[in-house]
């Protein structure tokens, strides 16, 4: 049996020293990012027979992230498989990147399937572009960042620290309210506690990150982590928007001080909201880092039905109850269909 334990900051060394080496890029192997999230998914890690593993709650399914560490994908999916079975769930995995479906493919049953995620696909950066914004496609944002270090004049960039952790508090709180009607409240509160958990941990999460001062005032803050030998993670950005080119400014600024060795920047997913979809396609991303989530059949599913949308949230169910409701069409649920033209059948 696999010794899966709650997901905390003494697992940070092991974790990065198995994720800092590897060839994976997307930003749910970001230790900073797991972890500040970890009170919404009820995440929880384990070291078995040399591989990584993590495994969660979400739209009140238990799932899984691809292993990483080992060569041989067969015993430890056998594993993941054994584990959800005991705990009554049909196996899911989350987060599997395009290039790692053929060694999923090998190992898994006919009956799963592999379901495209454009909304969780990974936007990837070259860091130098978005250090200069140099080139005709980056000449609007350039001119932005070029605005507004022309409109203030006396602004500053200092590096983020604990001595800025109120004043960006109120920034987060005040861009909250201008977006109150643009979305759930909900996500905003989770997003805020993430946020808490970042500051309560700084020093610990080695993280790094910027703000922006105009007049002595913060107007905007940012910060990230790395997430594997040649790719920065950017965790959060916050701005206050009645500043012109704000966002353009602080997004390079950021980028000048991520040291040179990291080639690429990620800054994470839209979730399809269609005004971030907007902005992070308008720095012309070197790459999507397309995502899939492997699953089995509606029919392989419904044999072992788990989940909080069908069988209704209960009160002790916490952590799901809130991702059920906010999410009414979980990948068990509606399940992966062969007419679907974005899902990939692992077993032909």
């Amino acid at each position: 049996m696999i010794d899966f334990q709650p997901l905390e900051i003494g697992h940070k060394a092991m974790i990065e020293a198995v994720v800092r080496p590897s060839e994976r890029r997307n930003c749910d192997f970001s230790f900073m990012n797991i972890f500040s999230w970890r009170f919404l998914y009820a995440t929880e890690t384990a070291f078995h027979e040399g591989w990584l593993l993590f495994r969660f709650k979400v739209d009140g399914h238990l799932a899984y992230q691809l292993p990483l560490g080992g060569s041989d994908y067969r015993p430890i999916v056998e594993a993941l498989l054994a584990d959800a079975e005991r705990l009554g769930h049909p196996l899911l995995m989350l987060g599997v990147c395009e290039q790692e479906l053929p060694a999923v493919k090998a190992v898994l049953p006919d009956h799963y399937f592999a379901i495209a995620q454009r909304d969780y696909a990974d936007y990837l950066y070259r860091r130098e572009a978005l250090a200069t914004l140099s080139g005709k496609r980056l000449q609007a944002k350039r001119n932005f960042a070029n605005r507004f270090e022309r409109l203030y004049p006396d602004h500053e960039i200092l590096p983020l620290g604990p001595e800025h952790f109120a004043e960006c508090l109120q920034l987060d709180t005040e861009w909250g309210k201008s977006k109150a009607d643009t979305g759930p409240e909900a996500a905003y509160a989770d997003e805020r506690r993430s946020l808490e958990e970042v500051f309560s941990h700084w020093g610990e999460l080695d993280a790094h990150g910027i703000v922006l001062r105009v007049g002595g005032r913060v107007v905007a803050f940012t910060y990230g982590t790395p997430i594997n030998y040649d790719t920065f993670d950017v965790c959060m950005e916050k701005a206050d928007t009645s500043y012109e080119g704000v966002y353009a400014a602080v997004n390079r600024a950021f980028a000048r001080t991520i040291p040179a060795g990291y080639c690429y920047v990620n800054r994470e997913e839209d979730l399809g909201l269609e005004g971030l979809r907007r902005a992070k396609l308008s720095y012309c991303p070197e790459r999507l880092l397309q995502k899939y989530a492997i699953v089995a059949n509606r029919r392989q599913a419904e044999s072992n039905q788990t989940c909080l949308n069908c069988r209704g949230a209960k009160e002790e169910d916490e952590v799901n109850r809130r991702q059920a409701e906010s999410n009414q069409t979980c990948l068990i649920c509606r399940g992966a269909k062969e007419e679907d033209e974005v899902n990939h059948p692992l077993g032909v």
